[in-house]
Formats: C-alpha cells, sequence, structure tokens
C-alpha cells in the first residue's frame, strides 16, 4: 500500500510565513501560472476539498478523517501532482495554504463560496455564503466558483438560499467566471438529519431549478450527483443544456461501484467531467494515487 502523500507538509513553514508575511498569499496568487478552464482534452478532473469548512470531517465510518490539515495537504499535494489532475476546489484556507506550498501552477482553482449551512445545524438549509465572494475569486484570479444549493420545501431557509444563490450567479457573470451550482432537492429524517434526494425526479427538479436562477445562465456550470439508479441518468440530465460535471460524495467501501457510475454518466452529452473529493482523497485502500488514476482513466 502507498503512503498518503509522497512529501511531507512543512506546517512550521506555513505557519512561519502567515505569521510574518502574510502577504505572501496575495503575491503567489499573482505569480500562479493559469490556463483555460476547459483544454484540448475538453473534459474536467477537479479534487475537492471544501468539506472541512462546513463541519463536515468525516469519511465514511472516519469520523475526523479530514482533521489533520497537513495530512489534507499532502493527499492534495499528491492528488494535484497526479497526470490529467486539472485543478482543486477548496475554501479560502486550503487553497492559501496550496499557494504558499506552490503547487497550483497551471492548475484550474476553483473557490468554494457559501459554508454556511453547517452539516448538522438547525440552519443548515440557510447556507449563507461565508467563504470566497465573487470579489475574492476574481482579486486572486481563479478560475471559478462553486456553490452549493440545497432545496427543502419544508425549510424556509431554502428560500434564503436560493436568492442568494441567484445574486451570487449574477454577480459571476458580471465577471465573467464561471460558477459551478451543486443543487440537491434535500429532506430531513424523523431524526431531524438533512438527507439529500437521489431519486431521478427530484435530481431532475434541481436541475431544473438550478438552471434557472440568476440573469443570465451563460456562465453557470452544474455539479450533479449520479441518481440512484444509473440508468436514470440519461433522462435526468436531458433537463438542461448547461454543461455538467459529476460530484463524488461519500462512496463509502464501494469505489469499484462509483467508478462504474461515473463511467456511465460520463459519456452523456452535458457532463464535462468529475469534481470528486474525498473518495479520492481518502480511499478505503489508502491508495490516493491509484484512486486519482483510475478517475482520470475514466475521462
Amino acid at each position: 500500500m502507498r503512503t498518503a502523500a509522497t512529501a511531507r507538509v512543512d506546517v512550521a513553514e506555513l505557519v512561519r510565513l502567515r505569521t510574518h508575511r502574510p502577504e505572501a498569499v496575495a503575491e503567489a496568487a499573482a505569480r500562479r501560472a493559469r490556463r483555460p478552464l476547459v483544454d484540448d482534452t475538453g473534459r474536467l478532473m477537479i479534487v475537492a476539498a471544501d468539506h472541512p469548512a462546513r463541519g463536515a470531517l468525516g469519511v465514511g465510518e472516519r469520523r475526523m478523517a479530514m482533521a489533520s490539515r497537513a495530512d489534507l495537504l499532502e493527499r492534495l499535494c499528491l492528488a494535484l501532482s497526479r497526470p490529467g489532475v486539472d485543478g482543486v476546489l477548496g475554501t479560502a484556507d486550503i487553497l492559501d495554504d496550496l499557494l504558499l506550498l506552490g503547487v497550483l501552477d497551471g492548475k484550474i482553482v476553483m473557490g468554494s463560496m457559501n459554508r454556511g449551512g453547517l452539516q448538522g445545524a438547525s440552519f443548515e438549509l440557510d447556507d449563507r455564503f461565508t467563504g470566497h465572494r465573487p470579489k475574492d475569486i476574481e482579486r486572486l484570479g481563479f478560475d471559478a466558483g462553486k456553490l452549493l444549493l440545497r432545496i427543502d420545501y419544508d425549510d424556509p431557509g431554502s428560500l434564503n438560499t436560493l436568492e442568494s444563490t441567484a445574486r451570487v450567479i449574477d454577480e459571476m457573470a458580471e465577471r465573467r467566471l464561471p460558477v459551478f451550482v451543486e443543487p440537491f432537492i434535500s429532506r430531513r429524517t424523523p431524526e431531524g438529519r438533512l438527507r439529500n434526494d437521489l431519486g431521478a425526479e427530484a435530481v431532475t427538479r434541481s436541475i431544473a431549478i438550478a438552471s434557472g436562477l440568476g440573469g443570465t445562465s451563460a456562465y453557470t456550470w452544474l455539479k450533479v450527483p449520479v441518481t440512484e439508479d444509473p440508468d436514470d441518468m440519461a433522462r435526468v440530465m436531458e433537463t438542461s443544456t448547461l454543461p455538467a460535471v459529476l460530484l463524488g460524495g461519500d462512496v463509502g467501501e464501494d469505489q469499484e461501484g462509483a467508478y462504474e457510475k461515473w463511467r456511465h454518466a460520463l459519456r452523456l452529452p452535458t457532463v464535462q467531467g468529475l469534481v470528486v473529493g474525498r473518495s479520492l482523497l481518502y480511499p478505503a485502500d489508502g491508495d490516493v494515487a491509484a484512486a486519482v488514476d483510475t478517475a482520470v482513466g475514466l475521462l
């Protein structure tokens, strides 16, 4: 079994830079070599690491798997070093660390925008925009933003999230910056836990709602799950002409099953790639490089 990373992250050096030269983050962002969002392959492979800012630290049965920042950064550095990986999705703290580590040259950098819907909170669906703002993404020279849109017809907080999402889509379009919208129809269990409905009808409805937000959809992408029954995906993805990427989610022990679902969905005309986090960074067998390489191979 390979280790999670090929090199150790020097936490003391990161802390030193943050303490004595906080301007080093902006300097690193200004130096970063950029590339088009989609290259000649027409495909995207993005590694996601924005879960911790929403208090979602678990992977499968490991409730605090993502709690060690050094370990997460090492896994991210390894993933970003693999051929075919286009970039990373993260919150400011993680992207700032990666900038200081110098691993984002020639990569797509996607800022995570709303992380206020903390996992398990009573206000989880009033998902405030507590992360990157459109002006932050523009100022730092990042390439895109991503937002989470969970809709529960029984929770008024969803309306706040819908309205603020629409305005952020407008602000991103004004700057000609792509924004990836991750929509779900969500419901609470009798115990009060929030669950995303991955049935075909619910995913179809979520795509229809997300596609119509804002004054223009010119810069909007969708970030969608594979439905419970993968055979439903072809019909579900007919709901919109917006370009889409598949999200990974927490696949647990069934890594091969996830790969098979992604493989079939990637053949659909609107699906342009993958944005996957925990299942690649924390695979059950610990082999980050192999998990990333297999996902890249699906493209």
